[in-house]
């Protein structure tokens, strides 16, 4: 191996060519297994989205004592949505029952009224019949807004018409 002169700096063109053809193997190896593993935590992400919207219908619907959703109200597979501030009734509750099949009260045991806010909603749903400025709103979905869109059946069980990450 020879010195070098005075002023000669740099790799000399084997070396570069042997860096640039570790860089290509490494980048055929790494860049199908990162494009794998994007699609899979999208598909990830929608079934959590899914699970948790399902598991807050149930919660609601324990909540409130109820074991079915107002008959024609609730979200029909036409009327998907992704917001959970609507979703799955928005039907006015009220005293006489002729909207559930179950009882038609409140947390508190006190029966609903005509000014409550309506609705049996995942989002910012009012669980006291008082309808007070101090009424506890209840958040069974940690956003209003969900990337998929869902509706549900009178029994409770939602179904998912898009994903959202499509």
């Amino acid at each position: 191996m020879r010195l070098p002169k005075r002023g000669e700096k740099g790799f000399t063109l084997i070396e570069l060519l042997i860096v640039v053809a570790i860089l290509g193997v490494l980048a055929a190896i790494v860049i199908p297994n990162v494009g794998r593993f994007i699609g899979r935590g999208e598909e990830e992400a929608a079934a959590t989205e899914f699970t948790n919207v399902q598991a807050a219908v149930v919660a609601m619907m324990t909540d409130n004592r109820v074991d079915r959703l107002p008959t024609g109200t609730f979200t029909l597979v036409g009327d998907a949505t992704d917001n959970m501030s609507n979703f799955p009734s928005d039907a006015a509750c009220n005293t006489t029952g002729e909207k559930i099949s179950g009882p038609v009260q409140d947390g508190t045991t006190a029966l609903y009224t005509t000014n409550d806010k309506d609705g049996y909603v995942l989002y910012q749903h009012d669980i006291y019949a008082d309808n007070s400025a101090t009424a506890d709103l209840v958040n069974y979905t940690a956003t209003e807004m969900t990337k998929g869109t869902y509706y549900v059946d009178s029994m409770g069980t939602v179904y998912r018409t898009l994903t959202g990450y499509e």
